[in-house]
């Protein structure tokens, strides 16, 4: 039943991304292109997409103590920004900027029939399962505690 429900939450997101464009590499490729074809539409859609999650999780917060499906939201407990975080959050944009794609853009970018999705897709699992492996080797002290600026 999760699942399912999560698909349905999905399909909106998914269409959302479809129609803005977001799931064409080029488009989101041009947004980088600062020298040349710029296009500044991804900062709209970020940026609405910012508001709407700002709105929804205020309003969900104030109105529900727990989640429909599950017994509490799962939100981090820490707010300490530490290399690993800083190091994917970089390798995350430079991947963004070199394919032009997302995970949140790729799945519909699947529906949409980009052939590049098949080459990001494996890359990105490659990634993930590499992250998987090497974490439980990382026992790095925090670089940076927001909660002290």
């Amino acid at each position: 039943m999760k699942n399912f429900i999560a698909l349905l939450i999905g399909m909106p997101f998914g269409l959302g991304i479809a129609l803005s464009g977001m799931a064409n590499p080029a488009k989101v490729l041009n947004f980088f292109d600062l020298a040349g074809t710029w296009d500044p539409s991804l900062i709209f859609v970020m940026g609405g997409a910012l508001v709407a999650a700002a709105i929804g999780y205020a309003l969900i917060f104030r109105l529900r103590k727990s989640p429909v499906l599950e017994d509490s939201f799962h939100v981090p407990a820490s707010r300490v920004v530490d290399r690993r975080l800083a190091f994917g959050a970089a390798l995350f944009g430079v991947g963004w900027g070199i394919a032009g794609f997302c995970p949140g853009g790729a799945i519909p970018a699947i529906g949409l029939g980009h052939t590049g999705i098949w080459v990001f897709l494996a890359a990105m699992f490659a990634g993930m399962m590499a992250t998987r492996a090497v974490s439980s080797l990382s026992t790095q002290k925090p670089a940076y505690d927001i909660t002290k600026s």
